[in-house]
């Protein structure tokens, strides 16, 4: 029978219902965050490793990766920097000599590098021949409507020609790394995380949606702005409107 057909919907479809839920309410098996620690246990780099966390935002990656390496945690926000493990920096301005790192450590950021190609270029500059990089971060869809895409962007702040894959594999080739991988978890983070955490960006967004006056009232236009932007960015990646890739590199 088409499955457009009426008769299906209200008669078919119901009596089958309860075990069509079923089923798509077993688990798949996912990957969570850790896996981009899995992926630099796995390239097994020696303790003590030269490591630049680039976009190290609160420094928890730093600290984090700082178990095991010698990491020097980076990031264009002073606040988020101090002396010692950390330095004030632009990907594509990175404050520190050429051929000194064994591994480059990105995870969301290069959305908002106005010099993609800079930024790249960059990381093959620092790394030690045979070093590594590892570069996450998320990509528009041909899902992603234009519409949505400009609103989302312009609220957190992505530069729209880098949320486009073949955008990223261009710079990265014009900088001479190599592409050892490019792994595509898809909605596995957000899945891993639970059903209570995607329900609750889900939520937030269609409160801020239905009632965009009362919460910049009570927000104010740019925090109201950062927020829709943030429940979306999560809804749209486990509606595949959004897709990460994780990036792994080497400098030959």
């Amino acid at each position: 029978m088409d499955p457009f057909d009426l008769r299906f919907f209200y008669d078919d479809y119901p009596r089958v219902e309860e075990s069509v839920q079923s089923v798509i309410g077993e688990s798949l098996p996912t990957n969570g965050p850790d896996q981009l620690y899995d992926l630099v246990t796995a390239m097994e780099l020696p303790t003590g490793a030269r490591v630049l966390d680039v976009g190290c935002g609160d420094g928890s990656h730093t600290v984090r990766l700082g178990a095991r390496f010698d990491v020097l945690g980076i990031d264009p926000v002073p606040a988020f920097t101090h002396p010692g493990r950390y330095a004030v920096g632009l990907a594509s301005r990175l404050p520190v000599a050429s051929a000194v790192a064994d591994l480059v450590w990105c995870r969301d950021v290069l959305v908002h590098e106005p010099d993609l190609d800079e930024a790249y270029a960059e990381f093959r500059r620092v790394l030690r021949p045979g070093g590594r990089a590892l570069v996450y971060q998320m990509y528009a869809t041909p899902s992603l409507a234009p519409f949505e895409a400009s609103s989302l962007f312009a609220a957190m702040g992505v530069v729209p020609a880098n949320a486009s894959v073949s955008r990223t594999a261009a710079a990265i080739a014009a900088a001479g790394l190599r592409v050892d991988e490019c792994l595509e978890p898809g909605s596995q983070w957000g899945e891993h995380a639970g059903e209570a955490v995607a329900g609750r960006h889900l939520m937030h967004a269609a409160r801020l949606l239905r009632a965009p006056a009362l919460y910049q009232e009570r927000l104010g236009r740019a925090t109201y702005g950062i927020a829709l932007g943030d429940a979306l960015w999560h809804v749209y990646r486990m509606l595949g409107k959004l897709s990460p890739r994780i990036w792994l590199l080497s400098a030959a």
